[in-house]
């Protein structure tokens, strides 16, 4: 549990200054953009609405990206998690302790952890380097 939680608080720790650098200059630029389709006084409503809606493909691509990254980055972890469930009740069904199985599980969990937590900055990159090529 202690793991869990000090991933979760990393992870969104991560995503609010994502968010906070990254994110809100990109849905700046939608609001602007979106703003300067309301202003074209020539246009129809029709194309006033395909100019919004195109406006609105980079941040849908970014958010797309980084739902997909932090899903992605979820799975590894609870495959991991699986992982070591799997190794536990082998060790039970051969006949292990519990004091020693509980260690086991503890440690493979711990490495589980301490694994993805070293993706976490690798995740962040591809997904700040998404945002900075959507506001181009």
């Amino acid at each position: 549990e202690l793991q869990q939680l000090q991933i979760q608080e990393v992870v969104d720790s991560t995503m609010k200054s994502l968010e906070r650098e990254n994110m809100q200059k990109t849905q700046g630029l939608m609001f602007r953009c979106s703003a300067s389709c309301c202003e074209d006084s020539q246009a129809f409503t029709q194309q006033v609405h395909q100019c919004i809606e195109c406006c609105h493909v980079p941040l849908a691509q970014v958010q797309a990206l980084v739902t997909n990254e932090l899903e992605k980055f979820r799975d590894h972890l609870a495959r991991c998690s699986m992982h070591c469930n799997d190794k536990v009740k082998d060790s039970v069904d051969a006949g292990g302790k519990e004091l020693q199985v509980k260690q086991q599980l503890d440690a493979c969990v711990t490495k589980c952890v301490d694994d993805h937590m070293h993706l976490i900055p690798t995740m962040t990159k591809k997904m700040k380097e998404a945002l900075l090529s959507s506001g181009k």
